[in-house]
């Protein structure tokens, strides 16, 4: 059996499910929430099974930062100096504060550019001009300078797409180590702005022509135009010679980063995979198989893997090489069942709760940690209100300096008379002083009482 470099791995989530599953089988029951160390009425070889697992349990770094970040929302009032401070001074927490008033702008902006760039979509009439810099004021009059601008203009757009698929996953790439949940917002707005269907779209080409085509210019290339000094005398010759490379390294770059930054946005994520499924990708991304580059093949793979369970058995039935590749190349877990339907975390009327409490949880991350410099303006958003920090030390509060308004001052002592002394109250259990005895005071205040106000204090 080949084994992978990088080891087998198992999740916690994964080892509770199988105890679960086996207990069900050879005890009859499942317990809730049970601790799973215990492994009482179990065959020999289940609970062999269950130590392998458990010897190979990892827990990645997301997983850690989304569990402390759940401990310190559930206990928000009873240690608050647990609370994790951010990495003030790191770049990547000074961008992502800078960037989260207007991340959605910028995410729409950035998939824009992109769709203008890609040859396979059809720019509309309000698409973004990427051409401006490329455009000479005068159209040529010669074939060479007509094959030359053709030329730049492609060479332009493979540049723009490079830039943008890199600028993308060095993004989501430093965010996912700096904080789990920080990752998660800028993919939800990805996801919400339509980045899976443009990636997708983009690949529904020839990507093996796409790869290999040349728009380059051996005479002006870097270094060569660098090293000669002299000035070229450009011919159709010239332009037409081929290079020795025999693929296009800038576009096979940008179709590895889309393919890496594809898979960034659905792992672990069933309802984003049955997006994809949707979409009809195993197609596009089977055709993509041509390209004879490791590590893109690798990625395809990976995207395949993800979907295998939704396709079906004619489908697995009918791509048994894809599945011997998957097999060969990618690296499975234990317990690993992604070629068949037996995920409990598949089921499709899961999708969306499954998206909403994440929605919930990093909003909660994001009014917890960035907007501490808006207490003054209240937002008008109940549950950014609620998520406000609370000082629960009785310390400060009681030595908290409060002035009152003199009006209150003058008539302290005739609202004392009126809503405290003869104040009606639902239990009779009150001394000569009107001080509670047991029981919990509830007082039936006079709707029309002049004193009402001061309740607003």
């Amino acid at each position: 059996m080949r084994s992978h470099p990088g080891g087998l791995k198992a999740r916690k989530k994964d080892v509770d499910a199988f105890i679960n599953q086996a207990r069900a089988k050879y005890v009859g029951f499942v317990i809730e929430n049970a601790d799973n160390d215990t492994l009482a009425g179990l065959p020999r070889p289940i609970r062999d099974s269950i130590c392998v697992m458990k010897e190979h349990v990892y827990k990645s770094l997301g997983e850690q930062q989304a569990e402390e970040e759940e401990r310190v929302t559930d206990s928000k009032l009873t240690r608050p100096d647990q609370e994790p401070v951010p990495c003030i001074h790191q770049p990547t927490e000074d961008l992502y504060a800078a960037m989260l008033p207007h991340l959605p702008q910028y995410m729409i902006a950035l998939l824009k550019i992109l769709l203008a760039a890609a040859t396979t979509v059809k720019a509309k009439s309000d698409s973004i001009n990427i051409l401006v810099d490329v455009l000479p004021e005068e159209m040529p009059t010669t074939v060479v300078q007509s094959m030359k601008l053709g030329i730049d203009v492609n060479r332009h757009k493979e540049i723009v797409i490079k830039a943008l698929s890199s600028l993308l996953l060095l993004l989501l790439k430093h965010t996912k180590v700096n904080h789990i949940f920080q990752f998660e917002f800028i993919s939800q707005h990805l996801v919400f702005a339509n980045c899976i269907p443009l990636i997708l779209k983009f690949f529904n080409q020839n990507i093996s022509a796409f790869v290999s085509v040349k728009n380059n210019i051996n005479d002006l290339d870097f270094p060569r135009f660098l090293y000669s000094g002299a000035t070229v005398e450009l011919t159709a010759e010239s332009l037409e010679a081929a290079s020795e490379i025999p693929f296009c390294w800038r576009n096979l770059f940008s179709c590895i980063n889309l393919l890496r930054i594809l898979q960034k946005l659905v792992k672990w994520k069933h309802s984003r995979t049955m997006m994809m499924v949707v979409f009809k990708s195993s197609p596009i991304l089977k055709r993509a198989m041509k390209v004879k580059h490791p590590l893109m093949q690798l990625y395809i793979l990976k995207l395949l893997k993800l979907q295998a369970r939704y396709l079906g058995k004619i489908w697995r039935k009918s791509n048994m090489k894809v599945l011997a590749a998957i097999y060969h190349r990618v690296r499975h877990r234990l317990n690993d069942d992604w070629a068949f339907g037996n995920d409990v975390d598949a089921r499709p009327w899961d999708f969306q709760a499954e998206e909403v409490a994440l929605r919930s949880r990093v909003e909660h991350f994001n009014v917890r940690r960035y907007d501490e410099g808006n207490e003054e303006e209240p937002s008008g958003d109940v549950m950014s209100d609620l998520l406000q920090k609370v000082d629960n030390n009785p310390l400060s509060c009681m030595g908290q300096h409060v002035v009152l308004p003199q009006h209150f001052k003058d008539n302290y002592a005739a609202w004392l008379q009126d809503e405290v002394y003869q104040s009606k109250s639902c239990l009779p259990d009150l001394d000569e002083s009107g001080l509670l005895v047991k029981g919990n005071l509830v007082l039936e205040s006079d709707k029309s009482s002049p004193w009402n106000w001061v309740s607003d204090l």
